[in-house]
């Protein structure tokens, strides 16, 4: 919908839930707010209250499948969601001189951000069919057209946020659901500052959340940004992977050894 009159966003309490949260702070409009952290998600439903919206927040681990899932029906059958934003994700890095992840630390990883996600999705476009109408964004990553050595897990997870969700995009639009992936680079935020590599073309949170409002708003399938970024993913992703990897390396885009 281009004016969204319920919107529901997880991971609230990070840098882009939080520019969204308070983009779509409006009158007459309802947010419905996840996040991790009790007290910044009671700060910024403070903002967005304060910026006329209604707001109703909830604070758990979204890898609690049981509790994710009642609190969204719960939601979808009183407020009827128009508007579904799947931010909620987190990050695992590795250390100077590691050379894999830990299973438990990938399988956490993938837990919150494609378990959850698809927990996420899996509840609301019933009550969205019945409507004729809704709209998902699942935000992944440009790390999705090509992995980053220093982060296998988080790439692997928003790899499979954008496949699934440009899937999703064809199954649904009979039903009058409209799906977007939202594909960001560097975006200032505690999950940025913990990768000790270059960041190019980095921008705010409130930046990004300007552009995949307006991306939204537009109905575009790839919401990717910035596009000097974006291209470089992508050729990337073109590139015979011994190639790419020399490039990643070249760059500084790998794992230090000190």
């Amino acid at each position: 919908m281009l004016n969204p009159q319920t919107v529901l966003i997880t991971g609230a309490t990070g840098a882009i839930g939080g520019a969204l949260a308070r983009a779509y702070a409006a009158p007459g409009r309802t947010l419905v707010l996840h996040g991790r952290n009790s007290e910044r998600l009671q700060a910024i439903a403070r903002a967005c209250e304060g910026l006329g919206a209604r707001v109703e927040s909830r604070a758990f681990d979204v890898r609690d499948s049981v509790v994710l899932t009642a609190w969204l029906e719960d939601v979808a059958s009183r407020l009827g969601v128009d508007l579904v934003i799947v931010n909620a994700g987190v990050i695992n890095v590795l250390r100077p001189g590691e050379a894999r992840e830990d299973r438990e630390d990938a399988a956490r990883v993938m837990d919150v951000n494609v378990g959850a996600a698809l927990a996420t999705v899996s509840a609301l476009p019933p009550h969205m069919r019945k409507r004729g109408s809704g709209q998902i964004a699942l935000v992944s990553s440009l790390l999705a057209w090509f992995g980053m050595p220093i982060a296998p897990a988080y790439s692997a997870s928003k790899a499979a946020l954008k496949s699934w969700g440009e899937a999703l995009r064809g199954s649904l639009a009979r039903a009058g659901i409209r799906v977007s992936v939202v594909l960001p680079g560097f975006v200032k935020s505690d999950m940025s500052d913990e990768l000790r590599i270059p960041k190019p073309f980095m921008i705010t949170a409130e930046d990004a959340a300007r552009r995949i409002v307006r991306g939204l708003e537009r109905n575009e399938a790839r919401i990717s940004f910035p596009f000097p970024l974006n291209l470089g993913c992508w050729f990337l992703s073109t590139l015979p992977p011994v190639l790419a990897q020399g490039i990643l390396a070249l760059l500084g885009f790998h794992n230090r050894q000190d």
